[in-house]
């Protein structure tokens, strides 16, 4: 089938992270809207198919299994399995493969697909561009979802920046079981307090302080999420939350699957959150978030066309994010005042999910 033909298999490759898995949805829409009879696929990375496997508009869910093909490089059995893999992409009898990742490892994806037209960004990095024949140029100072939907222009589709999500329906059912296991009664919060990298976490005392500035006839219980990894970390939290103010907490973390995450953010009144997957999620989930933003920059990487419900302390320079001697010394200035204002900001517009969805 020709790569211009009206149902052509379009292969999407966003194995990860979270966060961007999720903001990737607008080029799975996109290429459903201008081609209502194409038959989509998607790449993701083990553990992460919940965030898209409930979308109307995807077809088919490739699992990569990461962690079993993490050694590929020194384990010369894993080596042939990850090979193995590649190869199997053939199977889907691919036309079109659009690289979302720009990463190496999803360039040789795209490369292995056999698709005719393999499309990503001509600055991919590792040398991911080697991967394509049709390289897209963008420059690097625009948002990451309008830096993804730049990949349709070679198929001459319209972007559309749809950024719904849809939690699975079994992992809604299993989180309804598991919040009235736990007498989670709403209106509740959610609360993203945890990120991989220090340097965008908000401080512990902030998170009180926020807790205990947020009108009690609005909101008095929260939910605290994290992954299983945090659990720790979450924990103490909790723990410091409860013994400092007289709100309800439920800790979470680590308990939920990404789909039943999806379902108790869906169901929440607010959601505040650094700069991690959880605030991604609830772009797509409502939109009834704020997000905590330092280290990096939420003209880049923020919640996708909500950057009103964002509280953003710039650092003034160029920082490495990355850099854990930063600590949390980028976050601290984020006013918790600010925050406060945000939160019933968004509890007074009162948006249900069905109106979000509508």
């Amino acid at each position: 089938m020709a790569a211009d033909s009206a149902s052509p298999r379009i292969l999407l490759l966003r194995p990860s992270a979270l966060g961007d898995v999720c903001r990737t949805v607008p080029v799975l829409t996109s290429l459903k809207r201008a081609m209502p009879d194409s038959h989509v696929g998607w790449v993701v990375q083990e553990g992460f198919e919940d965030a898209i496997r409930g979308h109307p508009d995807l077809d088919d869910v490739i699992v990569f299994p990461r962690r079993k093909l993490a050694r590929w490089a020194t384990n010369p059995a894993v080596l042939i399995k990850s090979l193995q893999w590649m190869r199997s992409l053939k199977q889907g009898r691919w036309d079109v493969v659009i690289d979302c990742q720009g990463l190496g490892r999803s360039g040789l994806m795209a490369w292995c697909s056999g698709a005719s037209v393999r499309i990503g960004h001509r600055d991919a990095r590792e040398a991911g561009w080697l991967g394509y024949n049709r390289r897209v140029s963008m420059e690097s100072d625009v948002h990451t979802v309008d830096r993804m939907l730049g990949l349709l222009e070679p198929l001459g589709v319209a972007p559309i920046s749809d950024m719904r999500l849809y939690p699975p329906a079994d992992s809604v059912v299993s989180w309804e079981a598991f919040r009235r296991e736990l007498g989670i009664e709403s209106p509740y919060g959610v609360l993203a307090t945890t990120t991989r990298w220090p340097s965008k976490a908000w401080p512990d005392s902030h998170w009180i302080s926020l807790i205990d500035r947020i009108e009690k006839s609005n909101l008095d219980r929260y939910v605290l999420v994290g992954s299983h990894s945090e659990r720790s970390q979450v924990r103490q939290l909790a723990d410091r939350i409860s013994s400092s103010t007289d709100v309800t907490v439920h800790d979470v973390s680590g308990r939920t699957t990404v789909g039943e995450l999806m379902a108790c953010i869906e169901q929440s009144a607010v959601a505040v959150a650094n700069d991690t997957a959880a605030l991604h999620m609830a772009v797509g989930l409502g939109g009834r978030c704020v997000g905590l933003y330092g280290p990096t920059d939420p003209a880049i990487v923020g919640p996708y066309d909500l950057r009103s419900q964002v509280v953003y302390a710039s650092p003034g320079r160029a920082v490495n994010y990355r850099d854990r001697r930063l600590g949390d010394t980028l976050m601290q200035p984020v006013s918790v005042d600010d925050v406060v204002d945000q939160v019933h900001s968004v509890l007074s517009e009162s948006r249900s999910p069905i109106e979000s969805k509508t």
